[in-house]
């Protein structure tokens, strides 16, 4: 399918133990013969060797492992060099691989053949991307648990029930004269409705996998000396924001992100909600309520060692607050939360996690969900087709037909989700954020 060889460092560059500089496509055994004197394919055995440049000059003293197509990465012949780490032995090595006949490979471009090769589909190849941005345990988990096919195996099900749809549909179509149709109208509609709750099973899990991929936004808010910014140091662990006994010390939002019982959080401290006629406290509190309107969570500060008063959080923000009581320490309070003494943080990290990712927090094996928008277009996309679908067959004149052709480009969505479909534009969205060597 491609007609060159690719070659790229897979490790970050700078100083390191070690480095790997991966060659892969057609030629590619014939491009590293060039570079290891008495090359020789051994699959999958490490071999040591010493690579050279083009003018027989030494490289570096390292390993090489082969890889033949189609047991490989990107499911072309593949040869792997690992050498000394830095920055002048891998990149030797690499413009040596490029003067033997090899070219630099682009970002994404060796994930990218293995999805064209059918190694793996695109929802896979977006979880290597995943795997390797994951800055929390439930990010890893489920990125892996992806690359492992679990949302791949879902879609797929849903595609052969479209298919098998489409095989009732066809009967109905060639033998329209028969009594009530070769099958009843109640199968059909029985199966495409059970078609469609099990894609709005999948598209509920969107909201938690979004959370998931980019991390639950949770919004510290209260009025001014209420405790945030201390909330705030002691949820991260470090001193991040200014605290001081001045109320209105905080005048902007400041975010970090964090992980509770291994979810990724990004935790935001604001400015102190209140009337003021301080021009740039005034501006602060226009920032918290910005943040207040896109957080996820927002955990409402209350000084119940003082008179805080009642303020209001923001319209339709009822549901996603979580009230909390601080400084305990200077009460005989048993409840809430004091940064001083530690009581009720691991609580609330708890308490967090939950209302953001629900019993999932508890299990070990994640199931799967839809953690990218393109996910969830696609899937919306098919629900929609299979509601103009069930229109045609519930209408008294229904026309099976235009449901065949709804639910043909509901299953057409589905292929465009995981691949099936050579669309190189969602192919170019999808790789262009990954890094060179993958």
């Amino acid at each position: 399918m491609f007609g060159d060889a690719i070659a790229a460092l897979a490790t970050p560059p700078g100083r390191s133990a070690l480095a790997i500089v991966r060659l892969a496509g057609p030629g590619a055994f014939d491009i590293a013969a060039k570079v290891v004197q008495a090359f020789r394919v051994g699959p999958r055995v490490a071999q040591l060797a010493t690579f050279h440049d083009a003018d027989g000059r030494p490289i570096d003293r390292g390993l090489y492992t082969t890889f033949p197509a189609p047991a490989s990465y990107s499911g072309e012949d593949t040869v792997e060099f690992s050498c000394h780490g830095g920055l002048v032995a891998p990149e030797r090595l690499l413009a040596a691989l490029i003067a033997a006949g090899a070219r630099q490979a682009t970002a994404g471009e060796f994930t990218r053949r293995a999805v064209l090769n059918g190694r793996m589909d695109l929802v896979q190849a977006e979880a290597v991307g995943d795997l390797i941005d994951a800055t929390a345990p439930a990010q890893a988990r489920a990125a892996l648990a992806q690359l492992e096919g679990n949302l791949s195996r879902r879609i797929l099900e849903l595609r052969s029930s479209l298919l098998d749809l489409l095989g009732l549909l066809s009967y109905e179509i060639d033998f329209p004269d028969e009594d009530d149709g070769p099958v009843a109208p109640e199968r059909l509609q029985g199966q495409l409705d059970q078609t469609r709750a099990r894609i709005d099973a999948l598209l509920s899990t969107a909201p938690e996998g979004t959370r998931l991929r980019e991390g639950a936004l949770v919004v510290l808010a209260g009025r001014p000396n209420a405790g945030k910014s201390s909330l705030f140091n002691a949820l991260l662990g470090s001193e991040r924001a200014i605290v001081t006994e001045v109320p209105g010390t905080t005048r902007d939002a400041i975010e970090a992100h964090v992980t509770f019982l291994g979810w990724p959080v990004r935790l935001v401290d604001t400015a102190g909600i209140r009337d003021t006629s301080d021009r740039i406290e005034a501006l602060g509190v226009a920032v918290s309520r910005r943040w207040l309107d896109s957080a996820d969570l927002i955990v409402v500060c209350e000084d119940r060692g003082a008179d805080s008063g009642k303020w209001e959080v923001g319209s339709g923000a009822a549901s996603k607050r979580l009230v909390v009581s601080t400084k305990v320490d200077l009460t005989n309070r048993s409840d809430g939360v004091s940064v001083v003494t530690g009581q009720g943080l691991a609580e609330l990290r708890q308490e967090i996690a939950q209302r953001l990712f629900g019993s999932r927090v508890q299990l070990a094996d994640l199931e799967p969900m839809l953690t990218r928008t393109r996910h969830r277009v696609a899937l919306e996309r098919a629900r929609e087709e299979l509601g103009e679908a069930r229109a045609q067959l519930s209408a008294p004149m229904g026309d099976a037909v235009l449901s065949a052709h709804h639910v043909r480009q509901a299953a057409l969505a589905l292929d465009e989700l995981i691949g099936v479909v050579d669309v190189e534009e969602v192919l170019g969205r999808v790789f262009s954020e990954f890094c060179v060597g993958k």
